[in-house]
């Protein structure tokens, strides 16, 4: 047997067995599930009680094309929805925007105001089905919000009985997906804030926020940096709040995160386990709450897209298996399944079905369910969880001594450091030190050709339905509306009302974004 060291994916070093616990580890400090500080779990019973929540994503095309999908999800068994957005949405430009009309129905569904989010979910009840927003850019999130308010309301469904989350996370306006204008990061998180605000006393069952450290991780983060920006950005939302006077206890049940899992099975089911501990911990220590489950982290994963390959597809479906086993394992809230062929494309109905019956199987045949934390007391994991923890609240370390999570992303540090890695897990991969099985090992060659999974085209129905709605809507109680949100921004005052309004009167996506775009578009990312 080699001693030789070997290394998860974030560099942690691993002896070839171990035969302890870490020193400092035993039954009393990892405590109960349930119990702080949550290393072994939210909720004491897990998923004995209450599954996780089969959550999908879907999004493409027009409202009626998504919805569709949607749809079929639900009726094949799915326990709550994601809703993803194209690009000019996410970014909150119109469908028929110059800009952006390229790409209208491309990445995501289309939506450009109220009507659509009406169309959207058409025959979903609201009120039993629990919705996600995948609409991290607060430029368009809280917009996208005030709409789907809107529409509920329009149906008789008060903001009190709405189940779901926003993504809202300041970091992907300034940090992730930036193009083709971005607002600078503390007028960002400002507005990221009115959101938590807004819903925490208007709709208590929201999720107005949930932390992107998936989309970190897409970015280039390891499982240390992941944890850490997550963390971070609880941070300096809560420090927000309590700014504007608000308890923390009246809010932090509802802040929330949205992980990725990637392919090490041990690191990524040890990194949701530091996550938890990390969270609870450093909230704990600067907030000092007077409710236990205040600092109580429940989270999302998706299955990572960034490791699905376009050869040999259908090993995706391993890959997608073994990464969800890591977030069950690691006690996972929700899931969303990555389907096998969108490394190429939208998933076609088959791909996505298989995805959701991944989960099912998970559930239902695995004995997952039973026992809670099962790997809690494996030397390798406790060893992994408590490496992981040490890492990461050194960088929370740095962070702080940056001045700050915003102050970070001012200064370019956050960029810098998403960067390296990004750009060192390509040099591992492109080296062969980091096996890519039918990319850069197992490579065969006369592959059968992919059915690619073709969105129906939205420019051009989208710019009608605009069209139509500009023909109809009342000018001047748009004009009204858009004046009062100028005015918000300039006084400083929460946007969401005066967004609520202007979803109500018709204002449009861009409409609404454009004006905190004129009065805070024109930052530039710290990049040389």
């Amino acid at each position: 047997m080699t001693d030789e060291l070997r290394y998860t994916a974030a560099r942690i070093p691993l002896a070839s067995y171990y035969t302890a616990l870490p020193p400092g580890t035993d039954a009393e400090t990892l405590g109960k599930p349930g119990e702080p500080p949550y290393t072994r779990g939210p909720y004491g019973s897990m998923y004995r009680d209450v599954p996780w929540t089969v959550r999908p994503l879907a999004g493409f095309g027009t409202a009626s094309d998504t919805n569709a999908r949607l749809r079929m999800l639900l009726e094949e068994g799915a326990t709550a929805v994601n809703t993803v957005f194209d690009y000019p949405t996410n970014r909150g430009y119109d469908s028929d925007d110059p800009v952006a009309s390229a790409d209208a129905g491309l990445g995501g569904v289309a939506v450009d105001s109220v009507d659509d989010v009406l169309e959207l979910y058409e025959g979903i009840d609201l009120e039993s089905v629990s919705v996600s927003l995948v609409l991290s850019h607060p430029v368009a999130a809280g917009v996208i919000l005030a709409m789907y308010f809107a529409a509920a309301q329009e149906r008789g469904i008060p903001l009190e009985a709405l189940r779901g989350t926003l993504q809202n996370d300041f970091m992907m306006e300034t940090v992730v997906l930036t193009a083709p204008q971005v607002l600078d990061p503390g007028f960002a998180l400002r507005l990221a804030v009115d959101v938590v605000e807004y819903c925490t006393a208007a709709a208590p069952r929201w999720h107005p926020v949930s932390f992107a450290g998936y989309n970190y991780r897409e970015a280039g983060a390891d499982a240390v940096l992941e944890i850490a920006l997550v963390v971070a950005n609880a941070i300096a939302t809560a420090q927000c709040m309590e700014a504007r006077g608000h308890p923390f206890d009246s809010y932090a049940r509802r802040l929330s995160g949205f992980l990725a899992a990637g392919n090490d099975l041990i690191e990524e089911t040890a990194k949701f386990r530091a996550a938890r501990r990390v969270y609870h911990r450093e909230l704990s220590r600067r907030f000092r709450p007077l409710d236990p489950a205040s600092t109580r982290l429940r989270f999302h994963v998706q299955t990572s897209g960034s490791t699905l390959t376009s050869r040999q597809p259908l090993n995706n479906i391993i890959r997608a298996t073994v990464q969800a086993l890591a977030a069950v394992l690691g006690g996972a809230q929700s899931l969303h399944v990555s389907a096998y062929d969108e490394a190429v494309g939208i998933p076609t109905p088959e791909a996505a079905l298989t995805a959701l019956r991944t989960q099912q199987i998970l559930l239902k045949e695995n004995g997952l369910a039973h026992s809670v934390d099962p790997l809690a007391g494996s030397y390798l994991i406790e060893h992994v969880t408590d490496e992981l923890d040490a890492r990461a609240t050194a960088v929370l370390d740095e962070i702080e001594g940056q001045g700050g999570l915003v102050a970070a992303v001012e200064s370019g540090w956050v960029h810098a450091r998403l960067l390296d890695q990004a750009y060192n897990t390509t040099c591992m991969t492109d080296s062969g030190e980091l096996p890519v099985v039918g990319v850069n090992c197992c490579v065969t060659s006369g592959e059968p050709p992919l059915e690619v999974f073709t969105p129906p085209h939205a420019a051009e129905r989208q710019a009608h339905k605009l069209a139509r709605l500009r023909a109809r809507r009342d000018h001047r109680a748009v004009a009204a509306a858009l004046d009062d949100l100028t005015a918000c921004v300039k006084r400083g005052d929460s946007t969401m009302p005066a967004l609520l309004a202007a979803a109500a009167a018709r204002a449009t996506v861009g409409e609404c974004a454009q004006v905190f775009r004129t009065a805070h578009g024109h930052w530039h990312q710290p990049l040389s």
